[in-house]
Parts: structure tokens; sequence; C-alpha cells
């Protein structure tokens, strides 16, 4: 459960942050593409710990 209300925070927070990407070339661009780079790898590495924690309970269980 706890999973998966980090997953939805990041998701959110990517939407809010979205706009940013949209600016003209310059600083606010830049830290929009930053900001995308960020949430982006945060959820790849959220991604990998929830594939972590369900192979750890399937060993558990078996």
């Amino acid at each position: 459960m706890k999973f998966s209300t980090v997953i939805g925070t990041a998701l959110v927070l990517g939407l809010l942050l979205a706009p940013l990407s949209g600016c003209d070339k310059g600083p606010a661009q830049r830290a929009g593409e930053n900001v995308d780079d960020a949430v982006e790898k945060a959820g790849d590495s959220l991604e990998r710990a929830g594939d972590r924690i369900q192979d750890a309970g399937r060993d558990a269980r078996d």
C-alpha cells in the first residue's frame, strides 16, 4: 500500500511540473528538463525497489 502511495506522489509531481518543460529556451526550460529527468529517475528507482520487494515476498513464501 505504501509503495503505491509513493508512485502516485511521483506521478502527481511529474504532472504538476510538466508545464515547465514547455518553456522557451532558457533557464526555465533547463530547470524543467532537470526536474523531468529527476522525476523519471525517481520513478525508475521506485519501480526497481518494488520489483525487489515483490521478489523478496515470493522468496519468503517459497
